[in-house]
């Protein structure tokens, strides 16, 4: 079965730079990626990956690629694999995320886009139920200091 990109908008009422820390560092990726952080060092080519309590512990490794592009405040593109504990093929899995920061009057248009999906791909249906959470979560926490309770 073909597999359809997903696509994403959502205006948050904060300017690019605040919505772009919430994906970058340490404590907005916790709070918007269940407790996980992002390490790379965010040079086109680099790995990175999220990394938190999880199956394998505090160091679970939940999902990894490599960056495509990174503008700060304005572009991140990746690829991204589950990860290890997830899926034994996961080095076959690959797609590609692609998040865009515009300046909308005082607020941010966000756009991510999760394309380039294998056929069969086992994660899609749960990603695509997971992004609008996820994107209502970074909302949330930008414009109130609050995470939703969604019942993770």
């Amino acid at each position: 079965m073909a597999m359809e990109e997903l696509k994403y908008v959502i205006y948050i009422g904060a300017q690019p730079e605040d919505v772009w820390n919430v994906f970058v560092t340490p404590e907005g990726t916790k709070a918007i990626f269940f407790g996980c952080i992002l390490q790379s060092t965010f040079e086109v080519g680099a790995p990175y990956a999220y990394i938190g309590p999880g199956s394998e512990g505090e160091e679970t490794v939940h999902v990894y690629g490599k960056v495509l592009a990174f503008e700060p405040n304005r572009l991140m593109s990746y690829t991204e694999h589950p990860g290890p504990s997830y899926r034994e093929n996961h080095a076959e899995l690959e797609t590609r995320v692609t998040m865009t920061l515009e300046t909308v009057g005082g607020s941010t248009k966000l756009t991510l886009v999760n394309d380039q999906w294998p056929d069969n791909h086992p994660s899609y249906a749960n990603t695509k139920e997971s992004w609008p959470m996820i994107l209502s979560n970074v909302k949330s926490y930008v414009e109130t200091g609050k995470t939703l309770d969604l019942g993770w």
